[in-house]
């Protein structure tokens, strides 16, 4: 990881020193470059005494084929700075940046925090160890955590079981199915339902694994569907929530969730996430012919259980993304719980906490004034700094899968409406968080985050974290202009040539 280093300083530069007699550094060179040439040679030499004589020789090919023209040689010098190109545009741009970044530093209220810097440099910050609720941002957290516990390409598997094997097509007794923790399991309808902001961008279908069922040749189930979601513990809210958030921002989840909770033809989400993805399935099982004797469940699968069928989730990196994505409640809140499944044998959200507060510290980030109450960034318990956030985001870059999965001003997720007419627009990735709190006038304050990167052509990139804290900080006219003020700082980064135009020539 890229340590900060202060304000306005530089890394040295390479040193000169004066020729004490002896081989120069060219003919040192020289001689370095003739050992692969040495090399080459002796092995054509072992090579053309290695041939059977006796082998009469290939015939000479029937047409000739010109080999292709050399790559032009680069005129630049080994030697040059132009081989450093991103450290040369930093030395020369990083004290114009300076200069504009911490102005607008120095307009937040105290309840606030930000840090800027470049490559892990750092160029400016304000009250970058004050613990702040962070909002959303707090997903950032979660979603470097998964990667890095979880694995990018791990998949999360729902099964359908029973009891006993069936015969003649005949289920006897209960059919479970088994949620593995997968947030993005849908039913062909809920997608398009726009029943929520964002559709669901990497779903699991459900109906497919209905069909698997139908498939395996069952025409009958003598009892119900059980929903089981015991891989992860009973709480299907996070505590700290304000009002009017559980059950319509988020929750109630399980690992075993549908459509986040809803039954198609219900106005409300289930009030059992459990019991409500049994209920959907036993409908799609009814629609294909199946006939269901019992009603639908929550319960637990026999542990020798027969498995009928099975259906894997999109890869963790790809519900990392829906989650950066779509700010998605939900799936934070299930990769949490995984998270502590993983690290610690518990599927809690508690377990998923110590997990991440423990990557943190293995991070070498400072977490004594950290709280992670929850993984949605939903709960007025949670406290960030924008050092750790910073120091996250330092760990990844744009072209990482961290960086990948964040919306691009305008155009995509959380961010597509916004900076869409700014020249920021299709560079600028980033995190944003919201937390509104009624009444103004009364801690907890309001919350409006925006934490990520700002490429540079020709590899190089900006780091920033801003957290706003206050009364009203969440209504537009408050924050946009400090919105706008920073990505007006920002994009003034560089103010020369950039690394793709300092490059070898």
């Amino acid at each position: 990881m890229n340590r900060p280093i202060p304000v306005g300083a530089r890394r040295p530069g390479p040193r000169r020193s004066k020729p004490e007699g002896g081989a120069g550094p060219l003919v040192a060179l020289g001689a370095f470059a003739l050992i692969p040439a040495l090399g080459l040679f002796a092995l054509f030499s072992w090579a053309e005494g290695a041939v059977d004589e006796s082998e009469p020789a290939p015939p000479p090919p029937s047409t000739l084929v010109a080999p292709p023209p050399p790559p032009l040689a680069l005129s630049t010098s080994m030697l040059s700075l132009r081989r450093l190109p991103t450290v040369l545009s930093r030395e020369l741009n990083i004290s114009d940046f300076e200069r504009a970044v911490v102005p607008f530093l120095a307009t937040l209220n105290d309840r606030s925090c930000a840090v800027v810097s470049v490559d892990g440099i750092l160029i400016g910050s304000r009250n970058p160890d004050l613990a702040v609720i962070p909002a959303s941002n707090q997903k950032l957290i979660v979603a470097a955590a998964a990667l890095d516990v979880l694995g990018a390409e791990t998949r999360l598997t729902t099964l359908v079981s029973t009891e006993l094997a069936p015969v003649d097509g005949v289920v006897n007794g209960d059919l479970f199915l088994v949620g593995g923790g997968d947030p993005l399991l849908s039913s062909d309808w809920y997608p398009t339902s726009n029943l929520d902001r964002y559709a669901v961008l990497s779903p699991t279908s459900l109906d497919t694994l209905a069909d698997a069922v139908s498939d395996a040749g069952v025409t009958q189930i003598s009892g119900g569907v059980v929903g089981d979601g015991s891989r992860y513990d009973d709480e299907f809210f996070a505590p700290g929530w304000g009002l009017g958030v559980a059950g319509l921002e988020a929750g109630p989840y399980d690992a075993l969730m549908a459509n986040d909770s809803r039954v198609l033809n219900d106005d409300q989400r289930a009030g059992d996430p459990n019991e409500g993805a049994a209920r959907e399935f036993t409908r799609m099982l009814q629609e294909r012919g199946i006939t269901v004797t019992g009603g639908a469940s929550s319960g637990v699968a026999t542990p020798e259980a027969n498995v009928l069928a099975s259906i894997e989730s999109a890869s963790v990196i790809e519900i990392v993304g829906e989650m950066l994505m779509n700010s998605d409640n939900n799936t934070a809140e299930l990769l949490m719980k995984e998270i502590g499944l993983i690290g610690e044998g518990t599927g809690s959200r508690e377990a998923g906490a110590r997990v991440m507060m423990a990557k943190l510290g293995e991070w070498g980030i400072e977490t004594s004034n950290i709280v992670l109450s929850d993984g949605s960034g939903l709960s007025l318990d949670n406290r960030l700094t924008c050092a750790a956030v910073l120091a996250v985001l330092q760990r990844h870059d744009p072209s990482s899968a961290l960086g990948q999965a964040l919306p691009i001003a305008g155009q995509t997720g959380t961010l597509r409406d916004i900076f869409s007419d700014h020249a920021v627009a299709g560079r600028l990735r980033g995190k944003t968080g919201t937390l509104n709190n009624p009444p103004f006038n009364v801690d907890p304050p309001a919350v409006k985050a925006l934490s990520g990167y700002l490429p540079v052509d020709g590899g190089t990139a900006v780091e920033y974290t801003l957290m706003l804290n206050g009364p009203t900080i969440s209504d537009q006219s408050e924050y946009r202009p400090i919105w706008n003020g920073l990505v007006e700082a920002l994009d003034t980064y560089p103010s020369g040539a950039t690394p793709a135009q300092l490059g070898p020539r």
